[in-house]
């Protein structure tokens, strides 16, 4: 289809309003879809992250009390052999 002007370019052949409101509805959609998208997406970084630093901790904790349990069987084992 081809418009001599710009005017009956928007204007369509009087679908005008609805095809730049379809086209107006799908944009604003799409945008409000990649926006939340990328909020979502950070969010999800985000909480990957401190469940890493939590599982470290616990690992931490975890070594900490088997090398304190090792020391102290360890010093017990010192002391029976006196």
């Amino acid at each position: 289809m081809q418009f001599s002007s710009l005017s009956e370019f928007i204007s369509m052949g009087g679908y005008g309003f609805y095809v730049w409101l379809s086209f107006g509805s799908a944009t604003l959609i799409l945008s409000l879809l990649l926006i939340a998208s990328k909020k979502r997406f950070k969010q999800v970084l985000a909480a990957i992250a401190k469940q890493q630093v939590r599982e470290e901790k616990l690992i931490q904790a975890r070594l900490s009390r088997v090398q304190q349990n090792t020391d102290s069987a360890n010093s017990r084992v010192k002391v029976d052999n006196l």
